[in-house]
């Protein structure tokens, strides 16, 4: 038995199926986790695969590749250095678990099984894995190590079966994405299971974009008595050393360790956004991406992301104008690339809009063009940025707001073309706030210039689409401050619309943002994924049928 055990906390960020990569930073973090004399290097959930697999875990061929390649790490382990613990799909008597592994002295010393899995709109680990049966602690240099998986922490059971197995220290490998306000819930819900125990706990989180997840990291640990201890930052990897004493009360404490705050707000916001776009960018190995930038704020958000992300050298904006674009447009779009040190191009789509007006004629004789013929310019300017795309390579960027997708205010293969809908769950508002946030603040990590990158009248002018002379969104879209309380109150709260007129708004406004929302369900399924902020997405966390005839909700 020992009174010390150093443990560190490797805060990874994996690619998921990239095997090889994923074992290669196990590698990395447990040679500097050696170097800093730790016992114990644990990783999050599914580190060696990446989180989520998904389907991948139904290919047999995968998971033989993941099965040898922990075999092979856990055999490098008889060096003499330090165990570790890492997270795989994991094959075992005929099921298929969320499990983690135990590598030390040259094999694998035991595995255990998640118990919980998560079934809600982010994960479907019930259609997936097996669940694991109640577990008992693992012995790690002779201390008696309790594993929760990522959920199973989330309800007393298993924290209470492992305290009463004997447990003396709690490690719990995570895969938790981000959403505003998450990291205190984590750290809320750890505090709940310490009391309940009377056991210290490390949780150790991934970081990174996946996909429409984006995996803040914010790894920790908590005294015995509640308290934080240790603290790694958001949004980058890193390696957390914990150095742990037994007591004369037989009580674990953390002798040393470093505490760093975790981002909080709108910088937690940003700065989600802008590890979603650097990793889906170079994940999917893209030299770059390309946006419309358009004048508007959507754009100028898009773009500012997207530089902080890639840096400026790998963003490729295109204005282009129609007759009815305005003056301000062109010179806020031209200012916006200035700011931020980026390639614009100009490029008319008006030969394009006589093209088609010419085309289309005979069909349209005798009936006003109307919304067809305004749909035509943004779906012209679809067609040019998806072939500037094809040519260059690059990622196309689509720069609309949760508030105008929540609404149909976007076209089908106009606005809504491309690869990665950046603001795909920012409402305008948040869109506004995080500009004037950007403006002020320069995000740790930033590959963007410090001062203002939005311009000011891009912040204050009235939102149009520009698709027909003096239009404003407002025309057919109630002020957005409205707009975004009552999406939000049908959205993230799922309140009735007498609830929500409650609040202040009118009862008519109210019926007409539903029905909206309702009939805007076919376009929100054709739009490209974007990062995930709030607790839910549209598409991922709300799956509403296409043809709903249900209006009941008042």
């Amino acid at each position: 038995m020992t009174d010390r055990l150093s443990i560190a906390l490797a805060q990874a960020n994996p690619t998921v199926g990239n095997l090889a990569a994923n074992l290669d930073r196990i590698r990395a973090a447990r040679a500097e986790a050696a170097a800093r004399g730790a016992d114990l290097v644990i990783f999050p959930e599914l580190s060696v695969s990446g989180c989520p697999p998904e389907d991948l875990v139904r290919k047999p061929v995968f998971l033989d590749r993941v099965e040898a390649g922990v075999r092979e790490l856990a055999s490098e382990t008889a060096d003499g250095g330090p165990a570790l613990l890492v997270g795989a799909p994991w094959r075992d008597r005929g099921g298929l678990f969320n499990a983690v592994l135990l590598l030390d002295q040259g094999g694998i010393a035991t595995t255990r099984f998640k118990v919980a899995l998560s079934n809600d709109g982010v994960f479907d680990e019930r259609r997936l894995f097996t669940a694991g049966p109640s577990p008992g602690p693992v012995n790690v240099r002779g201390v008696r190590l309790g594993i929760p998986i990522g959920e199973d922490l989330w309800t007393p059971d298993v924290v209470e079966t492992l305290a009463e197995s004997g447990a003396e220290i709690l490690i719990v490998p995570s895969g938790s994405p981000f959403e505003s306000d998450k990291h205190d819930e984590r750290v809320q819900v750890a505090v709940h299971r310490v009391v309940e125990s009377g056991l210290p706990l490390l949780y150790v989180n991934q970081v990174g974009g996946q996909d429409e997840l984006v995996f803040d990291g914010s790894s920790f640990a908590l005294g015995a008595d509640g308290a934080l201890v240790a603290q790694a930052p958001s949004f980058a990897e890193h390696l957390l050393v914990t150095r742990w004493e037994r007591g004369a009360d037989e009580v674990w404490a953390c002798r040393d360790a470093e505490t760093i705050a975790p981002a909080e707000g709108l910088e937690a916001s940003y700065a989600a956004l802008v590890l979603a776009v650097r990793d889906h960018v170079n994940k999917n190995h893209f030299p770059g991406v390309i946006l419309d930038l358009s004048g508007g704020l959507g754009s100028a958000l898009t773009a500012a992301v997207a530089v902080d992300a890639l840096g400026a050298d790998r963003v490729h904006g295109v204005m282009m104008p129609s007759p009815y674009t305005s003056r301000d447009s062109v010179e806020d779009a031209k200012e916006t690339a200035e700011l931020l040190g980026c390639r614009i191009d100009s490029i008319s789509i008006a030969p394009a809009m006589k093209a088609f007006d010419a085309m289309l004629a005979p069909a349209f004789a005798g009936r006003d063009p109307g919304v067809a013929a305004a749909t035509l310019r943004s779906r012209a300017r679809g067609v040019v940025l998806m072939a500037l795309t094809e040519q260059f390579g690059a990622l196309a960027l689509s720069t609309g707001t949760k508030s105008e997708m929540s609404v149909g205010h976007a076209t089908l293969c106009g606005d809504l073309c491309g690869g990665y809908a950046v603001l795909k769950d920012v409402y305008r508002t948040t869109a506004h706030a995080l500009a004037r946030w950007r403006n002020a603040h320069v995000p740790a990590g930033a590959r963007g210039p410090a001062g203002i990158v939005v311009p000011e009248r891009v912040l204050t002018k009235a939102p149009t689409a520009a698709l027909k002379p003096g239009q404003t969104d407002q025309d057919r879209l109630p002020p957005y401050e409205v707009l975004d309380d009552i999406l939000h109150g049908l959205i993230e709260q799922d309140w009735s619309l007498s609830e929500i007129a409650g609040r202040g708004h009118e009862a008519a406004t109210v019926d007409r943002v539903w029905r909206m929302l309702q009939a805007a369900e076919r376009k929100r399924r054709q739009a490209p994924p974007g990062p995930t902020i709030t607790r839910r997405v549209l598409g991922r966390e709300r799956r509403y049928p296409i043809t709903n005839g249900f209006t009941g909700i008042a």
